[in-house]
């Protein structure tokens, strides 16, 4: 073995001292308990920090249990690959981001370090796939080599990405899980907080994108796996349904319109399910396409393929609606698994997209 990477929800965050000791709970990514610490905060209009489950507010609230002692802030990645290292206080790009990190200047905001007790330390940021040491204490006893490398981590949704093999600009990876994501590589930054647009850093490029609240659980609304399984057979997704629908399951957008008061529209319903089933399909291909009209209105490169994960991915007849709308060749990505994407930054390290 060579090296390892950690991916991890990078708002999941605790406190421990520099020799790893954890002096705190830990708050996991979707705990929004420290909302009331978000006053305290005065980050720029465009900060994906500004969130009830981002990290910087857990820190605040975190920063309460340990009554003055030093702490180092740790998210998930970072604790793991410190346990693997028995080297802690480091970080990556893509986990510091939601917790303040610049990644222009590639650096702590003053407004970060001025909202933190003086008790408390920000990790070292590396650039993802960086080495942070070695095998430690503990993967030594099981045999591993003292020379395996640990590098810097990533975050989940960003390992899933690389995990797709996707290293071109005008290549797009959406995933049809219960919601519909989308990302794309870029050669600049894109940020719109408004719709729900921000930017990882990876090496020399960005991966930026939204997420819809449209997806895979409105079609489980009304049918099982089964069913849609079993319509999709009837389907010809050569022609249009003539339907005009937005399938939402409850009032509420957040990518490509930010509405939050936006109403489902999934009526006039046809008296054959397949039909039904078919405009829900067509009326999340076109959010699909939209998103990415979206990302290429604001620099992003056209789209000239799309690949698909997540379980929409695996249905051909919705492939194939995709691609008459989007007027874009649609495939299946071989890998999806945020693993293999970690174990491909492990491999090529910071310069998996050294050439943008």
């Amino acid at each position: 073995m060579k090296a390892i990477a950690i991916d991890g929800t990078s708002g999941t965050i605790l406190l421990c001292n520099p020799q790893g000791k954890v002096l705190t709970d830990v708050l996991m990514y979707n705990d929004a308990s420290a909302s009331g610490k978000l006053g305290m905060l005065y980050p720029p209009p465009d900060s994906p920090a500004l969130s009830a489950t981002a990290g910087l507010p857990k820190i605040l609230q975190l920063a309460g249990q340990i009554r003055g002692q030093p702490a180092v802030v740790q998210h998930q990645a970072d604790y793991i690959s410190g346990w693997l290292c028995d080297r802690y206080g480091f970080s990556d790009e893509n986990n510091a981001l939601k917790t303040g990190y610049n990644l222009q200047t590639r650096e702590w905001p003053d407004w970060v370090i001025n909202s933190l007790p003086e008790n408390i330390t920000l990790p070292d940021v590396k650039i993802p796939g960086s080495p942070i040491g070695h095998a430690g204490k503990l993967l030594r006893s099981l045999g591993i080599s003292a020379n395996t490398q640990i590098v810097a981590g990533t975050t989940d949704s960003t390992a899933a990405f690389l995990a797709t093999g996707v290293t071109r600009l005008d290549q797009g990876v959406t995933t049809l899980g219960s919601t519909l994501v989308i990302k794309q590589l870029s050669d600049r930054e894109i940020v719109d907080s408004e719709r729900g647009i921000y930017s990882h850093r990876l090496g020399n490029a960005w991966l930026t994108g939204g997420a819809s609240n449209s997806g895979g659980n409105v079609l489980n609304q009304y049918f099982s796996n089964e069913q849609i399984r079993s319509l999709s057979q009837q389907i010809d997704p050569r022609h249009d349904s003539g339907l005009d629908y937005y399938p939402l399951t409850t009032a509420g957008e957040r990518f490509p319109t930010n509405d939050p008061e936006l109403q489902p529209r999934l009526k006039p319903r046809p008296t054959n399910d397949h039909e039904f089933l078919k405009g829900m399909m067509e009326g999340i291909a076109h959010i699909e396409a939209s998103g990415y009209e979206t990302l290429k209105s604001l620099g992003a490169a056209p789209i000239k393929e799309v690949i698909s994960a997540g379980g929409g991915a695996i249905n051909p007849v919705w492939s194939r609606i995709r691609e008459r709308i989007m007027a874009t060749p649609v495939s299946q990505a071989r890998h999806t698994e945020a693993a293999y994407g970690a174990a491909r930054l492990a491999r090529y390290g910071a310069g998996l997209f050294e050439q943008f």
